[in-house]
């Protein structure tokens, strides 16, 4: 049984066009999933359908094998989390650590649990020091932290991020990589997040469904996806740096292992380097 899945999902705005049409998404137990897209591509309205705040035009939208309904949608809510793109839809409590708390006192929680919740989440998020702060002066990756703590201390069994790096500087980002990574391997949580940003999918993702003018175009393992550049270019994507400069020093001769994240690469480099000595 799939924690998430659609079939023949599509969805029109108003009786427009379709904005998704026809498709088939499966998220699977302790999965780390990328769906990558240009603007507009539908990642955001997809991920909408995740947790019952849209509804498929046709198709059908299914959480542990159950479609949403009315009856299980605060079950479903529960099970999955969302953060959106932009945190101050979410950060609204007069602290962070309120803030943070919010969901597990809605959940019906007793005081201890909320309390111990809510302070594994913000350790989680590295965010303990800011926890009495008033979030609306946080800059924008603070708030962004402080949304995915108040998720994660809902404990879902999927957290679902739509355009987690945006307006995060570089350490911000490498932070966030090294967070979701710790959520599938330590926590055992399906994770699936949306970018247009391609060099971040190789270190985060074990599966990506690329997304185009509402349709899955391509779906696969990381290299399944990255050894089609023609086809990402075609849908204004590109390849990560490091398999692009892996390609161009083997297109020049120099036999490095083809390798898609940082450990990877490093090791491929060095295995071509001393070969030559």
């Amino acid at each position: 049984m799939h924690l998430i899945e659609t079939r023949h999902l599509s969805y029109s705005y108003h009786g427009e066009r379709n904005a998704l049409e026809d498709l088939n998404f499966i998220a699977p137990r302790n999965a780390r999933i990328a769906v990558i897209g240009s603007n507009g591509a539908g990642k955001s309205t997809l991920f909408k359908h995740f947790n019952g705040i849209f509804r498929p035009t046709s198709g059908s939208v299914l959480i542990r094998g159950e479609p949403i309904t009315k009856e299980n949608l605060h079950e479903v809510r529960k099970f999955v989390g969302i953060v959106f793109q932009n945190a101050d839809d979410q950060v609204f409590a007069p602290t962070v650590e309120q803030d943070v708390a919010f969901g597990p006192t809605n959940l019906g929680l007793d005081e201890e649990t909320i309390h111990h919740r809510v302070h594994e989440a913000l350790r989680i998020m590295g965010i303990e020091d800011i926890a009495h702060r008033v979030p609306h002066h946080l800059s924008g990756g603070e708030k962004k932290r402080v949304a995915i703590a108040g998720i994660i201390a809902m404990e879902p069994g999927v957290l679902v991020l739509d355009e987690p790096t945006a307006g995060l500087d570089p350490q911000g980002v490498h932070d966030l990589m090294g967070f979701i990574n710790t959520l599938s391997s330590k926590f055992g949580m399906t994770v699936i997040f949306s970018t247009h940003d391609v060099s971040v999918v190789p270190e985060v993702a074990d599966y990506v469904y690329v997304m185009h003018k509402g349709r899955f175009v391509l779906e696969g393992k990381v290299a399944e996806i990255f050894e089609q550049p023609d086809l990402l270019r075609s849908m204004r994507l590109d390849v990560p740096v490091l398999p692009k400069l892996i390609g161009s020093l083997r297109k020049n001769g120099i036999p490095v292992p083809m390798a898609y994240t940082y450990e990877d690469a490093e090791k491929a480099l060095l295995q071509a380097y001393r070969g030559r000595e």
